[in-house]
């Protein structure tokens, strides 16, 4: 991935091998920041699939309804933030840093006895066109701002094959074009010899003085034990922002299965997307608490990790995530999907993505539900602003704290 203006030079890119045990650390002259580190965050665009509505028309393809919100997108910039009490309230948007994809590109490529969902191959052609080439948000230099992807679960199961049936059964392709703009942006690729027990997506980048760490689906032991390594070099006053598609809870189901052969079948219904076996039971439909505690125990070792940005169930939300013990507190933001929102899938007037102002100085962050189709009517219109939260991200002690949401 090439990077230009002022993140070319303020930031330490640490990129991580193949195998997750060796590392490549490319180095870039530090310059001033500015205060202020904008982002826009989305989730889930699931290639493949439609909706049954949206603007007028009936079964619209992902193709379509991902680019109208490329184009909302684009438009960021020249809007003004809402008078929320937050940071930059009622001031234009402005230049935009960066932007996050957290996985789910690809829908599973599943076929039934009514439909046949498209090849991953197909779908990354589709997000290729639409937020690689279609994306023109540029930083406060005026250089276009990089696109962060990471995997989600359906990205995974394309890759590893799934117990229902698949045409085709596997189809690496979303998988190795997000590993490869991940963790190899300037070294030779991987194509026909990626595995995808082998080949995660494990990176951190230093940006303005915060490490963001972009992992593969969830921070299971292989992730967290990447990451104990990876923050011995972070001082324990930088703030640490971990980005990943599954919410910190988890799902069972991407566990690996711990019956019989362990394999991926109808009956069990694991999905062996995630390097431990399930320790909470035999049933997809136990909840994962002995994983959860996992998380928890390691967030509570490293209380610099302040925030936790995710996607896979999808509606906007802001809250605070401390684990089953209470032992430790992450503030978590959950992100809309412009296919499978939970609300916005029924009332496309709530489709959102979200947009992120972090004062670099202060080390406070304000988190924006931008709602881009309030008018499905009038696909011009302006944006408008939804639910908003700002948060401190100085590191906390670890101790006990009441479990409780933000709204």
């Amino acid at each position: 991935m090439q990077i230009h203006g002022r993140l070319a030079r303020a930031r330490r890119w640490t990129l991580v091998a193949a195998a997750l045990a060796a590392g490549l650390a490319v180095a870039a002259p530090s310059a001033r920041r500015a205060a202020d580190l904008q982002f826009v965050f989305t989730s889930d665009p699931h290639y493949g699939l439609t909706r049954s509505s949206f603007r007028g028309a009936r079964n619209v393809s992902a193709h379509v309804v991902n680019a109208a919100m490329v184009d909302a997108m684009n438009t960021v910039p020249t809007a003004r933030f809402p008078k929320d009490g937050g940071l930059k309230a009622d001031q234009p948007v402005g230049a935009v840093d960066f932007v996050v994809e957290g996985g789910d590109i690809a829908n599973r490529e599943e076929t039934t006895e009514q439909s046949t969902i498209q090849p991953a191959a197909e779908s990354w052609r589709e997000f290729q066109v639409d937020y690689l080439d279609g994306l023109t948000l540029a930083d406060g230099s005026g250089h276009r701002a990089p696109i962060y992807t990471i995997p989600g679960n359906h990205d995974a199961s394309n890759a590893v094959g799934f117990y229902r049936p698949m045409t085709p059964s596997v189809d690496k392709t979303a998988m190795v074009e997000i590993f490869n703009r991940m963790m190899r942006p300037a070294v030779p690729k991987v194509t026909s010899t990626y595995q995808f027990d082998r080949d995660r997506v494990a990176v951190s980048h230093d940006i303005d003085g915060i490490h963001w760490v972009f992992l593969t689906v969830w921070p299971d032991s292989v992730m967290r034990a990447w990451m104990e390594r990876d923050l011995k070099t972070v001082p324990a006053s930088t703030p640490v922002m971990i980005v990943v598609h599954d919410q910190p809870e988890c799902e069972a189901k991407h566990f690996r299965n711990p019956n019989g052969a362990h394999d991926v079948n109808a009956t069990d219904r694991f999905e062996n997307l995630l390097a431990d076996q399930f320790a909470d039971g035999t049933s997809i439909d136990v909840p994962p608490t002995i994983e959860a505690r996992a998380l928890e125990a390691f967030l509570h070792a490293h209380p610099n990790i302040t925030a936790y940005f995710h996607g896979n169930s999808n509606w906007n939300q802001f809250y605070d995530w401390t684990g089953p013990g209470h032992t430790a507190v992450v503030h978590a933001f959950r992100v809309d999907s412009p296919m499978k929102g939970a609300v916005s899938a029924i009332d496309e007037t709530r489709l959102s993505f979200q947009v992120v102002t972090i004062d670099t100085e202060s080390r406070l962050m304000t988190v924006r539900e931008c709602l881009w189709n309030t008018h499905p009517d009038e696909p011009s219109a302006v944006l408008e602003w939804g639910a908003s939260t700002t948060v401190a991200l100085n590191p906390r002690p670890p101790q006990r704290v009441a479990s409780h949401r933000l709204h």
